[in-house]
């Protein structure tokens, strides 16, 4: 895969002097064009062509539409008194443009790599495709479908989809960047993002806590010092863990106007999309629908994306005609900030207090008690009419980690009823992300074993049902989500799970708190309720999508885990949920049902999990060619039973 490019002396020039006033994607230079997938064909689409290009981007700073991201007006503007910045794009489109669906599938890079195909396509890697493999099971190719990735996170290595901002000339401000070393050691080094402006130690502070409630302190045995401008050696105090949460704060320089990240995405799919406005010469041609997918952290960017008006391009126009925010939760990004950190966001144990988990919630108009806003993820769009049919997943994990509860429960704990234009979908004991082919495994710093499930099967069919949804207004699946409507949220203290191996564990909640980050660390607030949702004997989330191994199950499947001894024991264990094996006879150390009293033999188990398959399938949830995978993954499951 090439990587960043010089943008050539030519190109700047002829980017500051074409165009007119509205223009935004001056420049759209190619650097290859070559046969995807080592020239494999897919049905009746045929082969597939892959294009490497460069984006250039120029923005009118003044314009309203612009207004909104942090510090542009203190960026360097061209001869137009544009700011100038440009964008990796990539592109997989039909070799045969006759072929061609008219849907853009455009995926919002997750630090910097594809997140979708491992979704969608039932592959293992994250890169831009490349190899025969790297395509999966072709579902994406098969269906014609143009597919787009563009960068928009500043920071990343090389290897990522990179954007290329200009650096804000003299500004300088606080920055503070977090570690948890999750392992022994006398002492360990912090990577800065943001380049020290004053490496004088007495400029900077670190402090260390053993959990977030904490009180942060600087115990005896705690120092510092400057590897370089961007690299910090900690010596770590005798006493703590290897959980412990170190918080270093300093003078920075280097800042970026991070928020162009919005622009860069709504001018790329604005122009590829062929809406009025850009002077380059678009490589696609009928383009008729526009799909956007953020998965986790660019799930968390889509929403931001659409909050905060990006959703208009220049002219007005629409950029994506649906767009599907996969585990997102609650939050949105630490983007548009100055000295923005947009790999952070806000968990139980780490990052917990990082900016982008701020009111609002959801897509329903509410109002906020603690802070007396009123307003909706929608607003921006409501008022331009750009509003994009939405898709809104999230899995068990963003219920203890996002706060999901908030996109379907107002602060005051009422129940929302969504926007005509809005389906919320719930994958109940399914953990963050995973392809398919996980396997459960032991983690060295969680207590139980990791949950294997992958969302992919009901994923694959929400896209179907988008695609329809936004070319033939055909109604997608309700929504299914725990609501307080229908009694499948609970209060977190009301939470009754099963009791095993003993033990009824009581795992913490990503307590959510209104914050002042104008100062670092921020200033904590008063909390928000914490809900969850309810669940069955065996512990098993209710009010949402059951996979048909979560309907037919072998074992407890949650969204949580607990970090263990040594790495700051009892706290949330990240993001991978656990998965318990349930006793194969009865068990009065355990107060689930035992495997021989919930099917007969093997056969039963494999007769169960095929009519939950079915039932999903009449619910347009699940694609009637999937059923040999979740079948073939059952049966390797029962393996581990019954053989």
């Amino acid at each position: 895969m090439n990587r960043k490019y010089a943008l050539p002396a030519a190109l700047l020039a002829a980017t500051v002097l074409s165009g007119n006033a509205h223009a935004r994607v001056t420049g759209f230079q190619i650097q290859s064009s070559s046969p995807a997938f080592e020239g494999q064909t897919f049905g009746d689409t045929g082969a597939y062509e892959r294009i490497d290009a460069i984006a250039t981007i120029a923005v009118n700073p003044d314009s309203p539409a612009n207004a909104g991201i942090v510090d542009i007006e203190k960026a360097p503007r061209n001869a137009k008194g544009e700011v100038e910045f440009s964008t990796e794009v990539f592109i997989l489109r039909p070799a045969d443009a006759t072929k061609k669906s008219p849907f853009l599938f455009y995926e919002v890079p997750n630090r910097g790599r594809n997140l979708s195909f491992m979704l969608l396509n039932r592959t293992e890697g994250s890169g831009v495709p490349e190899k025969k493999e790297d395509a999966g099971d072709g579902f994406l190719m098969t269906r014609g479908d143009t597919v787009v990735w563009s960068g928009w996170q500043s920071d990343l290595p090389d290897a990522g989809i990179n954007i290329t901002l200009p650096t804000l000339s003299g500004v300088k401000g606080t920055s503070r960047e977090q570690m948890i070393f999750d392992k022994p050691g006398e002492t360990g080094k912090i990577s800065l993002t943001y380049p020290a402006a004053d490496m004088d130690p007495s400029k900077a502070t670190l402090t260390v806590r053993a959990t977030p409630n904490d009180a942060a302190s600087t115990p005896e045995g705690l120092t510092f010092k400057y590897v370089s401008a961007t690299e910090v050696e900690i010596t770590r105090p005798a006493g703590l863990d290897a959980g412990a949460i170190y918080d270093f704060v300093y003078p920075a320089e280097g800042s970026v106007p991070a928020g162009l990240a919005f622009a860069a995405t709504r001018d790329v799919i604005s122009f590829l999309r062929g809406n009025e406005g850009h002077d380059a010469e678009n490589p696609l041609s009928g383009v008729e629908h526009t799909i956007g997918m953020g998965i986790s952290q660019s799930g968390r960017f889509v929403r931001d994306f659409i909050y905060q008006g990006f959703n208009a391009d220049e002219g007005g126009k629409k950029v994506f005609d649906g767009a599907m925010a996969h585990i997102a939760g609650s939050r949105k990004t630490y983007t548009n900030y100055r000295f923005a950190l947009a790999g952070r966001y806000s968990r139980q144990h780490e990052d917990h207090d990082y900016p982008g988990d701020q009111f609002p919630f959801t897509y329903a108009l509410t109002t906020d008690p603690l802070t007396n806003k009123r307003e909706s993820i929608l607003s921006a769009c409501t008022v331009s009419d750009t509003c994009p049919k939405i898709m809104h997943s999230d899995t068990s994990t963003e219920f203890w980690q996002g706060r999901a509860y908030l996109v379907s429960t107002s602060p005051e704990g009422e129940p929302l009823t969504m926007p005509d234009n809005v389906r919320l979908y719930f994958l109940a004991g399914a953990p963050h992300f995973n392809s398919w082919g996980t396997q459960s495994n032991m983690s060295k710093t969680c207590v139980n074993p990791t949950n294997p499930l992958s969302s992919a099967p009901v994923m694959r069919a929400l896209y179907a049902a988008m695609e329809d949804w936004v070319s033939k207004d055909t109604a997608p699946p309700a929504s299914s989500f725990p609501s307080l409507a229908e009694e499948t949220l609970v209060k977190l203290d009301d939470l009754k799970l099963p009791q095993i191996a003993g033990t009824t564990e009581k795992p913490r909640f990503n307590t959510l708190r209104v914050m002042d980050h104008s100062e670092k660390p921020p200033v904590q607030g008063a909390a928000y309720m914490e809900y969850v949702p309810s669940v069955d004997k065996d512990g098993i989330p209710l009010g949402g999508i059951r996979l048909p191994v979560v309907a037919a199950p072998l074992g407890s499947y949650a969204g949580w885990n607990l970090r263990g001894a040594g790495f700051a024991e009892g706290e949330l264990c990240s993001l991978t949920g656990s998965y318990q094996p349930f006793p194969k006879a009865a068990d009065s150390q355990d107060s689930r049902d035992p495997i021989d009293a919930r099917y007969k033999d093997e056969q039963a188990y494999l007769d169960a999990v095929k009519a939950a398959a079915e039932g999903l399938i009449a619910q347009k949830l699940m694609l009637e060619g999937d059923v040999d995978y979740v079948l073939e993954r059952a049966k390797a499951d029962a393996g581990k039973v019954w053989n």
